[in-house]
C-alpha cells in the first residue's frame, strides 16, 4: 500500500474540512481564525491514519509534528497578539526555544490548575473553624476597678419597687343632672328666657355635655320651650308659658 503524505491527511473539523496542508494555508493567509481549530480533533486524525496503516511510520510522525507545530505556534501567536510583533523579529531557532519555553509554562500552569481542582475535590467537604492556637498563649481578662459600695447603692435602688403612678387626672368627672335643672329653674324664676350658650361657656365640654341633657330633660318635661333662629345659632331658654303666648299671639294675628 504507498504511503500517504501527512499534508495530504483528510480531516473534517468543525470550522474546516480538507487536506492538513490547505488548513495550515489558510492559516497563513488568514483566512482562517487559529481558535476556530481544534488541535486535539487533528491529533485524533492522524492516530487513526497510523491505526490504519497498522505499522509506526516514523517519517510521517516526524512531518506530523513540524506540522502541527507551527500550527500550535499560529495559535500561541493568536492567544498573544502583542508579542506576535516581539517573535517574529526573532531567529527561527530563537523563536522556537521562546515558543517551547511559553508553551512549557502554559503546561505546569494548566497542571498547577488540574491539581488545584483535585485538591478542591477532595478536602471540598471539609470545614475549619476560626479560632486561637490551642499552644498559644493565653491573655488574662482583668476587670476594671470596681466599687463595692456603689454597686451594692445601685441593687438597693433596682430593688425598691417604684412609685404607684396616679391616673386620677386622667379619669372624667361628670357633675350630677340635678345640679344643672336646679340651675336652670332658678334662673328661669328670676327671668323668663336666657341664652344657654352664653350660661355654658365657661364650662368645661364635659360639664357643658351634662348641661345639655338637663336642657333636653326640661324640655322632655314639659318645664321649657327652646327656640334657635337658624342651624348652629345661640339656643334660646323660655318657660313654657312664653311659648304657649307667642302661639297664641301668632294664631290670633
Amino acid at each position: 500500500m504507498p504511503a500517504t503524505p501527512v499534508r495530504e491527511l483528510a480531516l473534517d473539523l468543525d470550522a474546516f474540512e480538507g487536506p492538513f496542508d490547505l488548513l495550515l494555508t489558510l492559516l497563513l493567509k488568514e483566512e482562517l481564525e487559529p481558535r476556530e481549530v481544534d488541535v486535539s480533533a487533528i491529533v485524533l486524525a492522524f492516530v487513526e491514519f497510523l491505526a490504519e496503516r497498522n505499522e509506526l511510520d516514523l517519517e510521517a510522525c516526524g512531518e506530523f509534528l513540524v506540522l502541527i507545530s507551527a500550527l500550535l505556534e499560529l495559535k500561541a501567536r493568536a492567544l498573544f497578539p502583542d508579542e506576535a510583533a516581539e517573535l517574529g523579529e526573532l531567529e527561527p531557532e530563537e523563536a522556537a526555544r521562546e515558543l517551547a519555553r511559553r508553551l512549557a509554562e502554559y503546561r505546569r500552569m494548566k497542571e498547577a490548575a488540574a491539581w488545584l481542582r483535585e485538591r478542591l475535590a477532595v478536602e471540598g467537604d471539609r470545614w475549619f473553624r476560626l479560632g486561637p492556637a490551642p499552644l498559644g498563649p493565653r491573655s488574662e481578662r482583668r476587670l476594671a476597678p470596681q466599687d463595692p459600695e456603689a454597686l451594692a447603692s445601685v441593687l438597693r435602688a433596682l430593688a425598691e419597687p417604684p412609685p404607684t403612678v396616679s391616673l386620677s387626672h386622667m379619669a372624667l368627672r361628670f357633675p350630677p343632672v340635678s345640679q344643672f335643672l336646679e340651675r336652670f329653674r332658678a334662673l328661669l324664676a328670676r327671668r323668663r328666657r336666657f341664652d344657654f350658650d352664653a350660661e355654658v361657656a365657661d364650662l368645661s365640654r364635659v360639664e357643658q355635655a351634662v348641661a345639655l341633657l338637663a336642657l333636653l330633660e326640661l324640655r322632655k318635661s314639659g318645664e321649657i320651650a327652646l327656640s334657635q333662629a337658624a342651624p348652629f345659632a345661640p339656643i334660646r331658654v323660655s318657660k313654657a308659658d312664653d311659648e304657649r303666648i307667642l302661639e297664641w299671639t301668632a294664631r290670633s294675628a
